[in-house]
């Protein structure tokens, strides 16, 4: 069943119950909206594009912030059979024009924060004939949703669609280089679904707190184990500890997924007294689960403190896994935190050498998944494509190792691996170390170039508000935990990139730091 179709059932089957909630806590501002609502207007936007000359196999670039909005669109465009293609809501116009070129887009579907981005670029994009604009401010040549939608049919598009057929167009966060385009099917949307709900057993009953974008692989996907149940869900569209917390309180939120930096802040406010647990109601909060990153054991463990009654999971997922799942921990296994978990749901995991051989129980090789979410292709990239997907396995980039249980420990993406000496360093293993001091509120490691090491490893670390933190300190406390090849020979304390999903941006911090490293070594 596509994800088009589950829509469609959720509306035959709840059509009055509450399928979507919007907040904006800063306005006071909520919307909410049935599943036969969210049917019937994503069924209008299909029309409408269909009435504007899109058909099976065009691409909708999608541009919006979180919202109500979003979903309704994201549907109504896979709907015509087209693919949708949403971008990044950081993306420059020159990043929008990047992604636009390489999708060849028909029609762009864009919410008022990007109007001026997509002015500056709109004489060199081509491909595309109609922009439809959500929001106030209509700019001159585009048409507002709300007009174009509005003689719209609220009846089903008509068109077949099946498990083979492609959907969408991701393109990556960019952490190691340019986006690269990658081409999911139906199918996989399909696993994302199964895999989720699976994983966390979400039922008709719960309400998922949707806080990252939208525009990634994650929080959609994890929002689809929802979706396959016809689970409501909260978007929050502004983020804070105290939001989150009124939001669970307001909405009875059940599920709610943690980038790291938000589970942190959420546990320094606690921690400072800022935010109170006992002025919420959040008996009805049942699971926080975190991904996109590797996850400090620290963090979960300072985090039980606080819910020791919450239950917990972590998952792992790349974009051309459809996002999260191919590895979980499962709720079950709280006794193995250190680990990124097992194979998930209906995928098959190995570890392997450079020559795809699987290494032994316990050593350090390649990643490599396959399951119904590996994606079809990076599009328009036949080369890369072959690289990355042979004999149906999707080889990650992430260096990992197997314990005789069968979980398994990210220890660091391929290309991060620091080389000092003939020893490998993997940054996430001194990061995880460093996390777990008391003052730190954020840590990333990279290799800096040493003329007689080769490479050595630079922490950069963010203390936690209000508080003084020595390199000495730091020092001091990796001699405890690290051998001596391990330890962070430069310590700049400073802020640490990130994504808006959370990953660490390591090329951000290269570069930016690149002079630094100059000066250290004059």
């Amino acid at each position: 069943m596509t994800i088009a179709e589950m829509l469609a059932r959720n509306a035959r089957i709840y059509p009055n119950d509450s399928a979507l909630i919007e907040l904006k806590p800063s306005q006071k501002l909520r919307k909410e909206i049935t599943w036969k609502v969210f049917d019937e207007r994503a069924n209008r936007i299909a029309n409408a594009l269909i009435d504007r000359g899109v058909s099976k196999g065009d691409k909708v670039i999608h541009l919006m912030m979180n919202s109500i909005n979003w979903l309704e669109v994201y549907f109504g465009i896979i709907r015509t059979g087209a693919w949708a293609v949403p971008l990044n809501f950081r993306f420059t116009s020159e990043d929008i024009k990047y992604c636009a070129d390489i999708a060849e887009a028909k029609v762009m579907i864009l919410g008022e924060e990007f109007a001026e981005r997509v002015e500056a670029i709109r004489s060199q994009l081509p491909t595309i004939k109609d922009y439809i604009f959500v929001g106030q401010n209509l700019p001159e040549a585009m048409e507002s949703l709300e007009d174009v939608i509005s003689g719209a049919s609220s009846q089903p598009a008509g068109v077949e669609l099946n498990d083979e057929d492609e959907c969408g167009l991701y393109f990556t966060s960019g952490t190691t280089g340019e986006p690269k385009p990658i081409l999911l099917t139906y199918k996989n949307m399909e696993c994302a679904a199964i895999t989720e709900n699976r994983h966390h057993y979400q039922r008709h009953e719960d309400n998922f707190i949707i806080i990252p974008p939208l525009y990634h692989t994650g929080a959609k996907m994890h929002w689809f184990g929802s979706l396959i149940v016809g689970g409501r869900a909260t978007i929050l569209t502004e983020r804070s500890p105290q939001y989150v917390f009124e939001a669970v309180n307001q909405e009875r939120g059940t599920v709610v997924f943690l980038l790291v930096p938000w589970a942190q802040d959420i546990l320094s406010a606690l921690d400072r007294g800022e935010l109170r647990k006992e002025d919420y109601d959040l008996s009805c909060w049942r699971l926080m689960h975190m991904g996109a990153q590797p996850i400090p054991p620290s963090l979960i463990r300072h985090w039980k403190e606080h819910f020791p009654n919450m239950q917990y999971d972590t998952s792992y997922g790349l974009s051309e896994a459809t996002g999260p799942g191919c590895i979980d921990l499962r709720i079950e296994n709280q006794h193995k935190l250190e680990a990124t978990g097992k194979a998930g749901f209906n995928w098959e995991v190995r570890i392997v050498n450079e020559k795809s051989e699987d290494v032994a129980c316990g050593e350090v090789g390649e990643l490599i998944v396959k399951g119904n979410g590996v994606m079809r292709r990076y599009y328009k990239n036949p080369k890369k494509t072959a690289e990355t997907i042979r004999d149906g396995w999707l080889y990650t980039g992430d260096m990992a190792r197997m314990d005789s249980e069968g979980f398994i420990y990210i220890v660091d993406r391929k290309k991060d691996v620091i080389i000092t000496g003939g020893e490998n360093i993997f940054p996430v293993e001194v990061e995880n170390v460093i996390q777990s001091h008391p003052k730190v509120y954020d840590v990333g490691v990279i290799g800096f170039p040493d003329e007689r090491l080769g490479e050595i490893a630079a922490a950069v670390i963010a203390p936690h508000q209000g508080v003084t933190l020595t390199e000495d300190e730091i020092n001091a406390f990796c001699e405890q935990k690290l051998p001596r090849y391990k330890r962070p020979r430069r310590i700049i304390f400073d802020k640490v990139p990130r994504n808006p999903t959370g990953k660490i941006e390591k090329p951000k911090m290269r570069q930016k730091y690149a002079g630094i490293e100059e000066s250290f070594r004059t």
